[in-house]
């Protein structure tokens, strides 16, 4: 089953747990939203198309991040005289996973826990740093200074006689 929506402006197709990445959307992260511009509906036998939307679908996504895009360098440059221009730019993006698509009177399923990322303790990140130094400090006390090597003096030339 998939369903082709209008999210900010922009056609996605979308799929139960797809994450889509759109532009960036108002709403606070783990928050559930309901996007009711849905342009078609398929469950694989059938196929619904909206004029211009299909009525009672919905598409039911939870925010998972706020994030930027891939850089984009644009480059402009007028040949033989002397001009040109280098400009970067990064969009703003939300990144959505589609809970479900629903139909009529469907109700939107429960929002999905994102797992926190556990943080050490202050006192164990110190242990591995004073670890982590005392390992690297005899890699650097091993290295010996190399002998200098000194050039061999020249030979002289050898003078040519002139044969006549």
């Amino acid at each position: 089953m998939y369903a082709i929506v209008d999210i900010a402006g922009q056609q996605f197709k979308v799929k139960k747990d797809s994450i889509v990445r759109v532009h960036r959307l108002d709403a606070e992260e783990g928050k559930v939203l309901e996007l009711d511009q849905v342009l078609l509906v398929s469950n694989g036998s059938t196929v619904t198309v909206g004029t211009p939307t299909v009525d009672g679908a919905r598409v039911a996504a939870q925010v998972m991040a706020h994030d930027k895009g891939d850089k984009v360098l644009v480059f402009h440059k007028k040949r033989r005289k002397g001009y040109q221009k280098l400009n970067g730019h990064r969009q703003y993006i939300t990144e959505l996973r589609v809970l479900g698509i629903l139909g009529k009177g469907e109700k939107a399923p429960a929002a999905l826990k994102k797992p926190a990322p556990k943080a050490k303790p202050v006192v164990e990140e110190a242990k591995e740093v004073k670890k982590a130094s005392a390992k690297a400090a005899p890699k650097a006390a091993a290295k010996k200074a190399a002998p200098k090597k000194t050039a061999a003096p020249k030979k002289a030339a050898a003078k040519k006689t002139d044969k006549k």
